[in-house]
Order: structure tokens, then C-alpha cells, then sequence
């Protein structure tokens, strides 16, 4: 075969498999660094079930109440459900809006990346992919070939091995991350990256770097009780038990991302006369927890979610059990929360809980106790049709 006869004969081949495969553009190594590894496989946890039909206008949010008496300080961790992973919801646009916003303006206190991190950070990228396109497959696209990622309901793109890892999860996925990895002398784990953008009194750059003891330093009896644990199940944590927990508090108005020398600030830090029940929002952080398989980095991600208390009126034992919780609970734990809004809530939650045992939602004379249905409440499925 002459010269000329062999290149006529490699622009042939070329054009015809660029209509049916990446061969054209790229070599057989390059496909394979971006195919999605089998995150099944390496970690034992399944994908999600696709939702077909899903509609980002009409998502709501499972109506989370992790609301436990006795009321103690604990990791009260749940084994985690792969579906509830990552949740969207008809937040999204708004959210992911705030969060680049948040981005352009605070930089590193929100998003950083010590070096060394670089591959978990990769390595979450591809996970969260492979969930987003498996649960949500009409509104994320992942294209083989390419690398990338097509978001329709954005209607934006990214190249998940050219763009920078973190910057794609911030532009695409409303939930916050903070990876860990163990020291190699003390082999206690450190947050090493992240991209947290619903922290209240603290950020993403005063803990980037520290020990898990003390990120959570101003946590009451952390130290006492919870420390020990918490180090042991880090260095101990499988791969295929990833947990799930919730935390909460009471905040005036959606605080997604607040810190002490906010202005707002000053309404959290003392009660304020003229502070509304309308202004009032139980905010949920719902969490997750689970290993990576390669690089062996803890991520811990979490989604800031926000309820008008007003909502709890017709959830049966909720007012009574958040009432009891308010009034009898430990006193540091409600300190460390937040008092803020005791002055207009409590009052109606007396009222609330009073109505439901009128109405026989709760029987007279119940203990409060936390739910069968923790971290939901009784008819939460039917709830969530009305919400």
C-alpha cells in the first residue's frame, strides 16, 4: 500500500467511526480514564433508581424532623439510603445561584484544596456523576467520549476531567463536601478540601487543615463524649456502610451561609422583641457520610434544608416533642443552637401540641420519645403531597 493509498485509507476509518464511537478523537487509554469506574463493584453500595418522570419544579424535599428525648449529645448515625444519597429539589436554580455567588465572594472559605487532594477530589467527581446520571437521567448526561457532563435543567456543561473537581461540584450539585484524610504520623483524620457553602459561625477556611477534634472544638461535650468515638469509627469506617444523620436548628429566616460578623449575626446572637412566627424556619442539615474506594478519603457532604415552623402545626407529635426538647433539653446543646427564637416559638407549640391532642393526632398523656418514624413523623408520605 503506497503512502498516499495508506493516509486515504486512515481519513476512511476515521470518518467512519466518528459517527458511532469516540475512536476518531481519542486513543484507547484516553477512553478508558473516562469511563466511570464501577462504583458499585468497588464499594459495595448500589446505585440509585432512576426517576424517569422527575420534575425539578415540582421536587420536594423528604420533610426530615430529627428531632430525639431524650435529647443528648450523640452521632445517632442511620445506615444510609443509596436513593437519598443526593437530593434535588425545586430549590435547585436558587441554590446553585447562591452557592457560585457565595464562591465569587468568599473564595477559599468556601471552597478549598490542599495539595495532595487532588485524586479523592477527582474521585468524588466521578461519584457524584454516576449518581446524578443514574437517579436523575433526563436532567444530567455524561458523555464517554468527551468527559462531559451536560446539566438540562441549567443548561450548562462541564468537562469533568479538565475543570477543576470542586468548581464542578459547585456548579452543578447543591449539597456541601468536606473530604478527610488520616495524618501519616497520627494517623488522626484532617479535613483536607471541601466546598461548604451553608456553614453558620464558622467557614470552610478556619478548619481546612485541622484535626476532626478540632473542627469540632466548640461543639458541647464533643471533647467528653464524642471524640474517642469519633476518631475510632474514622480510622475504622468501611467502605460499603456508609451512614446517614441529621442535625437541626431554629433560625430566623434561611441563613444558608452566616458568620459572626454578619450584621444578621446580631438577631441570632440575642433574642429580638420584634422577631415574627413568620421569620422562623427549622433548618436541617441532613448528612452523609461514606469512604472512597481508591484514594480512602472520608467525605462527609450535607444539604442545609429549610421548613417554616409554621408547617409543624399539622405534623402529628412533632409540636410536643420539639416543645418538650426546647424546654427540658441540655442546656449547653440549646445554647450552642441557639435561644434566639424561644420567645415567639414556644408559645405556639404549646398551642399546637394542645390542638393536636384536641383533635386525637396525639393521644392525652403521651411521653414524649423519639418517633418510630425518626427522622420523620406519622403520615409524612401523605404530608408531602400538600407541601
Amino acid at each position: 500500500m503506497t503512502t498516499s493509498t495508506a493516509g486515504l485509507f486512515a481519513l476512511s476509518f476515521l470518518l467512519s467511526v466518528s459517527a458511532v464511537g469516540c475512536v476518531a478523537y481519542f486513543t484507547v487509554g484516553r477512553l478508558r480514564r473516562r469511563r466511570l469506574p464501577d462504583f458499585p463493584a468497588l464499594t459495595g453500595v448500589p446505585l440509585p433508581n432512576p426517576l424517569p418522570d422527575f420534575d425539578i419544579t415540582k421536587a420536594r424535599p423528604r420533610p426530615y424532623r430529627p428531632f430525639r428525648w431524650v435529647y443528648h449529645q450523640h452521632m445517632s448515625l442511620k445506615k444510609m439510603e443509596p436513593d437519598y444519597w443526593l437530593e434535588l429539589e425545586s430549590t435547585y436554580h436558587e441554590r446553585i445561584a447562591q452557592r457560585l455567588k457565595l464562591y465569587e465572594t468568599e473564595g477559599s472559605n468556601v471552597l478549598a484544596m490542599l495539595p495532595g487532594t487532588e485524586h479523592a477530589c477527582r474521585e468524588l467527581l466521578e461519584m457524584v456523576v454516576q449518581f446524578l446520571c443514574t437517579r436523575y437521567p433526563k436532567q444530567f448526561i455524561y458523555d464517554e467520549c468527551s468527559g462531559v457532563l451536560t446539566n438540562n435543567i441549567l443548561g450548562t456543561q462541564s468537562n469533568i476531567y479538565e475543570d477543576h473537581p470542586l468548581e464542578t461540584l459547585i456548579r452543578h450539585v447543591p449539597e456541601d463536601f468536606a473530604f478527610t484524610l488520616p495524618d501519616p504520623k497520627t494517623g488522626f483524620y484532617h479535613c483536607v478540601a471541601g466546598v461548604i457553602c451553608s456553614s453558620v459561625g464558622w467557614n470552610l477556611g478556619e478548619k481546612v487543615g485541622k484535626p476532626l477534634s478540632e473542627i469540632h472544638d466548640v461543639v458541647p461535650h464533643y471533647k467528653e463524649k464524642m471524640e474517642f468515638s469519633m476518631d475510632r469509627y474514622f480510622q475504622k469506617m468501611p467502605l460499603d456502610k456508609p451512614i446517614q444523620r441529621g442535625s437541626w436548628a431554629l433560625e430566623i429566616q434561611e441563613p444558608l451561609y452566616l458568620q459572626t460578623t454578619h450584621k444578621a449575626w446580631e438577631r441570632r446572637a440575642n433574642p429580638d422583641p420584634i422577631l415574627t412566627l413568620d421569620e422562623v424556619c427549622i433548618r436541617v442539615d441532613w448528612q452523609t457520610l461514606r469512604r472512597l474506594p481508591r484514594s480512602r478519603a472520608i467525605v462527609f457532604n450535607f444539604k442545609a434544608l429549610f421548613t417554616p415552623i409554621r408547617r409543624v402545626r399539622s405534623e402529628p407529635y412533632i409540636p410536643r416533642l420539639l416543645l418538650r426538647i426546647l424546654q427540658d433539653g441540655d442546656n449547653k446543646l440549646l445554647t450552642y443552637k441557639g435561644r434566639h427564637t424561644n420567645h415567639v416559638v414556644l408559645p405556639a407549640l404549646t398551642e399546637w401540641a394542645r390542638e393536636q391532642e384536641e383533635k386525637g393526632w396525639v393521644p392525652k398523656g403521651w411521653q414524649e420519645r423519639t418517633l418510630d418514624e425518626d427522622p420523620f413523623f406519622p403520615g409524612w408520605e401523605e404530608a408531602m403531597k400538600m407541601y
